[in-house]
């Protein structure tokens, strides 16, 4: 099954490149300059907001957010967890996953984000993929497919998340609310790999094997 690394939920070239502020993260907002207090430019093509003062240099920069996503595996069975109904795309279902806090590595990251989601502690075994995902003209993130092995704790749903499931794809399955979810999980499934190796320091339970 050939890989899949990008995934866009809205025509980019059709949406608008200046969001109403309301629509914007709060720092990407602002619309004075934090060093100068000048106005700062309205944002081009590449999604930056410049100072308007000419011996200012402060560019206010917007990148995608780096995220984690843990594909845990039991048998032909995979994990999945529905989204509150406040969240974005609440109610849908989707891979334990969420944002990397700033001095955080990424491996540490997913079992985090596992356990805070899941209640599971979890060695993760493998790097399966990047993927750029265009999800809304204010939300670009930069994912991160991990494979992980339960190594203890008990399942029950929490964050925001409101219910876990196994699933299979023999059987029925629901709506995802990530296109590169799905994609992940039916490309381990059809391809069987596990992945690069990872740095076994940060990877959990079974540290430091030969």
């Amino acid at each position: 099954m050939q890989a899949r690394q990008v995934f866009t939920a809205y025509d980019r070239d059709l949406a608008s490149k200046d969001l109403a502020p309301n629509d914007l993260a709060p720092k990407q907002s602002w619309t004075f300059c934090p060093a100068c207090g000048s106005a700062l430019l309205a944002p081009g093509r590449e999604a930056e907001r410049k100072c308007s003062r000419i011996n200012c240099d402060f560019v206010l920069y917007r990148n995608p957010v780096p995220i984690v996503a843990v594909l845990i595996v039991d048998g032909d069975r995979f994990l999945l967890c529905r989204r509150k109904p406040d969240t974005f795309e609440g109610g849908k279902w989707c891979l334990p996953c969420g944002y990397m806090d700033y001095h955080e590595d990424f491996l540490t990251a997913g079992r985090r984000e596992v356990k805070e989601e899941t209640g599971l502690d979890v060695e993760i075994t493998g790097l399966l993929s990047v993927a750029s995902n265009f999800l809304r003209p204010d939300i670009h993130t930069l994912a991160i497919a991990l494979l992980a092995e339960i190594r203890g704790g008990v399942m029950r749903a929490g964050d925001d998340v409101d219910r876990l499931g196994w699933f299979s794809l023999g059987g029925e399955l629901p709506a995802f609310a990530f296109p590169a979810d799905r994609h992940m999980v039916e490309r381990y499934f059809a391809t069987g790999s596990s992945g690069a190796p990872v740095d076994l320091a940060y990877a959990g339970a079974r540290l430091h094997r030969e």
